[in-house]
């Protein structure tokens, strides 16, 4: 027992002493097991016409847990991406096989570099080979086919499709306006009945206000107070319109007073036995008013009827109005409607005013009156803001960019003496025919290859050239910029006074420079804008967020 002790100690010792060596072991075998990841590229053909395609084919054979990423837009310049085809993938054990192509193309002919791509393999960036492509012209066959010369660059008037957009609105909101205009204040509304009584001449008006009152339920009710008063009131108001009687405000003595003053200076043919009936009349409806006194309804229906005759022997009393009255009648009645009229046209253009300063106050005040201004009156730097911007590459090595207005390629006559220096320079330019705002790009292709780019005296030429066109006191200060993808540069910026085009008044402006560069090339981007034009600095503030260049001539 003791012996086999021994044994089982000593062969558990073995196995504490042998077991970090096979954890290593295991762990190396581990290790082993995972392969690197395998990248090969591969192009279908190193030589195409213009307008033909190339396919780049990238194949990554890796583990089925690792995460692969492939490039994605244009990131060939200077060849064009035309189209990534969808990812072929092939599986094998715990392998995986990637495979991308990529269709490219170039329009001028030339040796190009298909840059190195970078492929993401867990986070970890792979570069792939880099490949030369010669890009070949179609041969032209120039005994049957005539040579022209290139054509030079014209101008292309822009649309006025957003004028008569704006036109089209305009006159839809007028047309509006004019149309509650009409409805509101012109429009002849249909009358009321009230209305349409008391259009009637007074004698017609003083009738049919009587037949009202005699089918009226007052008499029916005991309402003789009410009953009376509007009889009253029928008949002074009568008076006072046809036989221009002061009566809604005479007493019965007065009113009656007046009437025989009227009779006996022959101005109203009207009988003892009218006025003195008349007079009972009021009196009596003065007992009901004020003393309460209560007659039958017989006499009320009587007294009624009698007032009916009163109106009519009153109207046939009255001597017929003279030509001239009636001209005079027909000339107020016309100073009337023009009077109403002038009214009217006053009320709409008032009304029209201040709904306008509404509207001006409360868009001022939620927009800010300058932008206000500027959006109905028109502001030059903010018709480009808010226009329709384009993103393009100019010129080789590429300088990619936003801008609000495509740049138009610019002729460069080159010195004899920059000539020795220079290969080849190509500018494209946008300037704004109101206004300081300018942008411009350069790309050069130095005659030696090796040759470093001298910011300093490209900055210098950029300032004379600046001067030479009439800029004074111009501002300078230079600091570091870089892209949005890390490509650093150098940025020159500052102020001065500019001339305004077409004149030769200066005006304050601000200017930017961003200069770039390898060797054998160098790229800058020049803006140029008047000072304190907010739209202007905003603009410029986009285009700068969107530079991109390559740094590889």
């Amino acid at each position: 027992m003791i012996y086999k002790n021994r044994i089982n100690n000593s062969g558990v010792s073995f196995i504490k002493r042998i077991s970090p060596l096979l954890v290593f072991l295991l762990f190396f075998f581990e290790l082993s097991a995972q392969e690197r990841p395998s990248i090969t590229t591969k192009v279908d053909t190193t030589f195409i016409k213009i307008g033909e395609q190339v396919k780049w084919t990238v194949t990554v054979d890796v583990d089925s847990t690792d995460v692969v990423i492939f490039p994605e837009g244009q990131t060939f310049s200077p060849l064009e991406t035309v189209e990534a085809f969808a990812t072929d993938t092939t599986r094998k054990k715990d392998r995986l096989t990637l495979q991308k192509i990529y269709a490219l193309t170039q329009f001028d002919s030339g040796a190009y570099k298909l840059p190195s791509q970078r492929i993401d393999i867990n986070g970890n960036g792979f570069m792939t080979d880099s490949t030369l492509i010669n890009v070949a012209t179609i041969p032209v066959d120039t005994l049957n086919q005539k040579m022209y010369d290139i054509k030079p660059l014209i101008n292309v008037d822009k649309s006025n499709f957003d004028l008569w957009k704006y036109v089209l609105i305009g006159l839809l909101i007028l047309l509006i306006i004019g149309a509650l205009l009409y409805w509101f204040v012109f429009r002849k509304k249909p009358l009321s009945e009230e209305e349409k009584v008391a259009l009637l001449p007074p004698y017609d008006r003083a009738l049919l206000e009587l037949k009202r009152l005699e089918n009226s339920k007052y008499l029916i009710q005991d309402e003789y107070k009410q009953y009376y008063s509007e009889l009253t009131t029928i008949v002074r108001s009568y008076l006072e319109e046809d036989a221009h009687v002061s009566a809604l405000e005479s007493t019965t003595g007065q009113l009656i007073e007046k009437l025989e003053l009227l009779k006996d200076a022959g101005e109203l043919q009207l009988d003892d036995d009218t006025i003195k009936q008349f007079s009972q009349i009021l009196q009596t409806a003065d007992l009901v008013k004020f003393a309460k006194n209560k007659p039958s309804s017989s006499v009320a229906e009587q007294d009624r009827k009698l007032v009916e005759q009163i109106v009519v022997k009153t109207h046939d009393a009255l001597p017929e109005p003279t030509e001239e009255e009636l001209f005079q009648q027909a000339e107020y009645q016309e100073e009337l409607e023009r009077k109403a009229k002038k009214r009217k046209i006053k009320i709409a253009v008032l009304s029209t005013i201040a709904l306008l300063l509404v509207g001006i106050t409360i868009a001022g005040v939620k927009f800010g009156f300058g932008y206000l201004k500027d959006t109905v009156i028109g502001h030059p730097t903010k018709e480009l803001l808010e226009g329709e911007w384009v993103r393009s590459s100019y010129g080789f090595p590429p300088i990619q960019l936003e801008t609000p207005q495509v740049l138009v390629r610019q002729e460069i006559k080159l010195p004899p003496e920059a000539k020795a220096a220079i290969a080849d320079i190509q500018a494209f330019q946008y300037s704004s025919p109101i206004g300081l705002f300018n942008a411009a790009t350069t790309s050069i292709t130095l005659a030696q290859q090796d040759a470093e780019p001298d910011f300093d005296k490209t900055i210098e030429q950029i300032l004379s050239n600046f001067e030479s066109q009439g800029a004074k006191n111009i501002i300078t200060k230079q600091e570091e910029f870089s892209t949005i993808s890390g490509v650093k540069g150098v940025k020159v910026f500052g102020s001065g006074e500019f001339l305004a085009p077409g004149s030769k008044e200066l005006m304050a402006g601000e200017y930017t420079v961003l200069l770039f560069g390898g060797k054998g090339f160098q790229q800058y981007v020049i803006l140029t804008w008047l000072k304190d034009d907010t739209y202007a600095q905003e603009i410029v503030d986009r285009i700068l967020a969107s530079v991109e260049v390559k740094t590889e001539a």
